[in-house]
C-alpha cells in the first residue's frame, strides 16, 4: 500500500506543478491517468461504477466528485481539489489536495488551511486501541477551532467522510468527519483508512447535480476536501500517501 500510495503521492506533486489557468480538468486527469500508468498502476477511479475519469476535479463550489472536462478551465483565484486514487499489486493508495489557482482570497486560503489542519488531526488521532470516532471527533473539533481562529463558521460535510482501504478503495467502516469520541470499532495494528475531512465556507448542505457524480454546496459557498491514506502501526498512524520524504 505504500508503494500504491507514492503513485499518488507522485501523481498528485505533477498535477499541482500543472494546475494553472488556462488548464482544463481534462488535461489534468489525462496527465494523471498518463502518470500512473507510466509507474505500473492503474486509476482506482476509472470505470468506477461508471466514473469516466482517472481523477476527481473538483472546482470552487464542487465539494466532491467533480467530472474532469475540456469545457472546465481553470481560472485565476479558483479552488480545486483534486482526488487522486492508484492499484499497483492489487493495493490500493487514495489522497486529495486542495489548490489554489493563481490568487486566491485570503478567505479561501484559510478554508483550506482549516480544511488540512483538520485531515491532520484526524490523522494522529488514529492510533491502536482509539475508537474510530475517536478520529471523527479529533476532526471536527479540529474544525471548530478553525472556524474560532479565523472568524467564520466553517460548514462541516457530514454526508461524505472516509472509509476503510486495502485490497478494494472503499471498504467497511465509514469514517465520519463529526461525531462523540469512544465510538465504533477500536484500531487496530495493521488497519487501514483514508481520512478525508471537506469543509465550505458556508452550508454544510449539500447537492448531487444532474451527472450522478458531482457535490456542490447548496448556497453555493466554495469548498476544500484533503485526504491521506493512513495505517494504523504499533509507532503509530503511517501517512502511506505523503511525500517520500515524509
Amino acid at each position: 500500500m505504500r508503494a500504491a500510495g507514492l503513485v499518488v503521492r507522485r501523481t498528485l506533486g505533477r498535477l499541482a506543478e500543472a494546475a494553472k489557468p488556462g488548464v482544463s480538468t481534462l488535461e489534468l486527469d489525462e496527465l494523471a491517468e498518463q502518470t500512473i500508468r507510466d509507474a505500473g498502476a492503474v486509476p482506482s477511479f476509472k470505470g468506477y461504477h461508471g466514473f469516466p475519469g482517472s481523477i476527481c476535479t473538483s472546482v470552487n463550489e464542487q465539494i466532491v466528485h467533480g467530472i474532469p472536462s475540456a469545457q472546465t478551465v481553470l481560472a485565476d483565484g479558483d479552488l480545486i481539489s483534486i482526488d487522486c486514487g492508484a492499484i499497483l499489486d492489487g493495493w490500493h493508495g487514495d489522497s486529495a489536495v486542495t489548490l489554489a489557482i493563481g490568487e486566491v482570497g485570503a478567505l479561501d486560503k484559510a478554508l483550506s488551511a482549516a480544511t488540512e489542519a483538520a485531515m491532520w488531526a484526524g490523522i494522529e488521532a488514529a492510533v491502536p486501541g482509539a475508537r474510530l470516532t475517536d478520529i471523527s471527533f479529533a476532526v471536527q473539533t479540529a474544525a471548530d477551532a478553525a472556524s474560532a481562529a479565523d472568524g467564520t463558521e466553517y460548514g462541516q460535510i457530514v454526508e461524505y467522510g472516509g472509509h476503510g482501504i486495502g485490497r478494494e478503495m472503499h471498504m467497511d467502516p465509514f469514517l465520519p468527519n463529526v461525531g462523540k469520541p469512544g465510538k465504533g470499532p477500536r484500531l487496530e495494528v495493521g488497519m487501514a483508512l483514508a481520512i478525508e475531512p471537506m469543509l465550505t465556507g458556508g452550508t454544510n448542505e449539500t447537492v448531487e447535480l444532474e451527472d450522478g457524480w458531482t457535490v456542490v454546496t447548496a448556497d453555493g459557498s466554495r469548498a476544500a476536501h484533503w485526504e491521506h491514506t493512513v495505517a494504523i502501526t504499533a509507532d503509530g498512524p503511517w501517512v502511506l500517501t505523503a511525500p517520500e520524504e515524509g
